[in-house]
């Protein structure tokens, strides 16, 4: 899979979870792919401040974006 072919599948699972995440009033950007295998991204809104939002960034965002490329191996928030 290209690093192109990543971007692509990561917003496509970004995208999947981001009604949910609008729906408690936050967010999520993509800021970067390094080295194909690790995701940053920044939660944004509502998202910021809460106290559960390290689980939402494992057991959510996470799982979606290792749904659909497998090789992912961390996403990290970078807000």
């Amino acid at each position: 899979m290209t690093t192109e072919e990543i971007r692509a599948k990561v917003e496509i699972a970004l995208e999947e979870i981001r009604p949910f995440l609008q729906s408690d009033g936050g967010d999520i950007s993509l800021i970067s792919i390094d080295n194909d295998t690790s995701v940053k991204v920044k939660l944004e809104g509502a998202c910021v401040g809460c106290s559960v939002n390290q689980m939402t960034l494992k057991s959510g965002v996470e799982m979606t974006i290792k749904k659909y490329v497998p090789q992912i191996e961390e996403v990290i928030n970078v807000g």
